[in-house]
């Protein structure tokens, strides 16, 4: 296997880094606080939920290779994914004389703050807030507070200090980023690997390929490796479980991954994409985007993948369940060439995908949505946003006149795997349209599936809720005016 290098290099506020003794589980987090002595970036749940650890990670995107800053849980961010990136701290805020940033000054005369500790990674959030919009509104506010936790202040001084934050603008040569955006994205460009970079020996090692040939390569040789994209799930399996993941194979820099392609036939998204850059493409189907948004905080969300979703083969992915009700298929890739599979398919068990040794996942094809199409995806948990699902249902049916000419169901959360409701498909397919071919169909999920007990919900609640999950979509598809109708001719 060719490599170029044995060093990982990236930026670190206005330092440049090369470190050549890294392991595959270092998280960020630790290198900032343990070996640079950077203690404002703060350790709090160890999970990528509360937000106490946020930072931001520069990296170039997209064909015009511009810089774009994103905030991240530092906790869960390993060190092995930072090549070519530019890691941003609070300490690199204020000005070299002391003064603050407009974001730290407003939380201050803003009293939002009060022991502290979650203070940093608020800024950093609002910070990343206030370099891409100048005058966000106040869900755009909320939405970038949304990964972080505070137990003591109350988000209103928070919000308040944002809302002023934003009309100060001093000049660029103040903000730090601003003022080194184009001499940062020429010494990133100047970072990037050409050919794999592996760090460690054997087994033992963290390796960084340069592009998806370089990733078959390394996946022939080490086909149990872990694939590590934004490490969402993965980050867990280490800070929570202590499991190894040796030998870890990083590809959140492959830039072939990175991309969307959009035409008349569908959107074709790389395995690499995140959540953030999806979202402007999957909008364009009913509820999608609303969906992307109850996916963990922003900071999970910048990192989180829809290949990473997938591949990891959870029953409660959020992504599955929707792409498969819109016919959904995936392009494996190997060293022997590509190999697409319908995504329902890809799910063989719990813990068990069609993924052979040395494949890895290189893309989603979702088809557009025909015109007449009705189609929507309902999440639901204990809590409305950042939350694990307890079950998450997608639904999509065509019409032939008043009558269900094709059905696709399908549904987390309700079985080992993402699953289609086949037997309610069937019990729609042919019938007309109405309340009565719903509840008739609703009693088809008993067939379909066996919902477990767990904390999350209990059997019971999982099938009534699919049941009614039906139902909704059914009065949601008529309209509001077609639903006034039906409950006055009741009444």
């Amino acid at each position: 296997m060719a490599q170029a290098s044995d060093s990982i290099r990236f930026i670190l506020n206005d330092r440049e880094v090369a470190l050549s003794d890294v392991a595959p589980t270092d998280t960020l987090l630790d290198f900032l606080r343990l070996e640079r002595r950077l203690t404002g970036t703060k350790e709090g749940c160890a999970e990528g939920d509360c937000g106490a650890c946020t930072v931001l990670v520069g990296r170039l995107t997209g064909n015009s290779e511009s810089l774009v800053y994103e905030t991240v849980n530092a906790c869960i961010r390993f060190v092995g994914s930072l090549n070519a990136t530019h890691a941003v701290t609070v300490e690199h805020l204020a000005a070299s004389d002391g003064t603050l940033h407009p974001v730290q000054q407003a939380m201050i005369d803003f009293h939002g703050s009060q022991c502290g500790f979650c203070t940093p990674g608020i800024v950093m959030s609002l910070y990343g807030l206030w370099l891409t919009k100048d005058n966000p509104s106040r869900a755009a506010i909320e939405k970038a507070l949304q990964g972080n936790l505070c137990r003591c202040t109350g988000y209103e001084p928070i919000i308040r200090a944002a809302e002023a934050a934003a009309k100060e603008r001093p000049s660029a040569v103040f903000d730090p980023i601003t003022r080194t955006r184009e001499t940062v994205a020429a010494r990133l460009k100047a970072l990037r690997a050409t050919e794999t970079i592996v760090i460690g020996k054997g087994e033992d090692c963290l390796i960084v390929p340069a592009d998806t040939a370089g990733l078959a390569t390394v996946l022939a040789e080490h086909p149990a490796a872990t694939i590590v994209a934004g490490a969402t799930d993965v980050g867990l399996w280490v800070t929570k479980q202590m499991r190894p993941i040796n030998p870890a194979v990083f590809i959140n820099g492959i830039a072939e991954l990175q991309k969307i392609e959009s035409s008349e036939a569908g959107l074709t998204i790389g395995a690499g994409v995140s959540y953030t850059a999806a979202f402007e493409a999957l909008v364009a189907y009913p509820t999608f985007g609303a969906l992307l948004d109850r996916i963990g905080g922003e900071q999970v969300r910048n990192m989180g993948t829809i290949g990473g979703n997938i591949a990891n083969g959870s029953p409660i992915g959020d992504s599955p369940p929707p792409l498969i009700a819109l016919g959904a298929t995936v392009t494996l890739r190997s060293k022997d060439g590509t190999r697409p599979l319908p995504l329902e398919d890809f799910f063989i068990a719990y813990g068990k995908q069609d993924r052979r040794p040395g494949e890895f996942l290189e893309s989603i094809f979702v088809p557009a949505l025909p015109a007449g199409d009705r189609f929507a995806a309902y999440k639901v948990t204990k809590r409305r946003d950042e939350d694990i699902s307890a079950l998450l249902g997608a639904f999509r049916i065509s019409l032939e006149g008043d009558r269900v000419k094709t059905a696709r169901i399908a549904f987390g959360g309700m079985a080992a795997t993402p699953k289609r409701a086949k037997a309610v498909e069937a019990a729609l397919l042919g019938q007309p349209w109405t309340e009565d071919t719903v509840r008739s169909a609703q009693t088809a999920f008993e067939t379909d599936f066996q919902p477990i007990d767990d904390w999350r919900a209990t059997s019971a609640y999982r099938m009534l809720a699919a049941k009614n999950l039906l139902m909704r979509f059914f009065l949601e598809s008529i309209g509001e005016e077609a639903q006034l109708q039906r409950f006055e001719d009741v009444a």
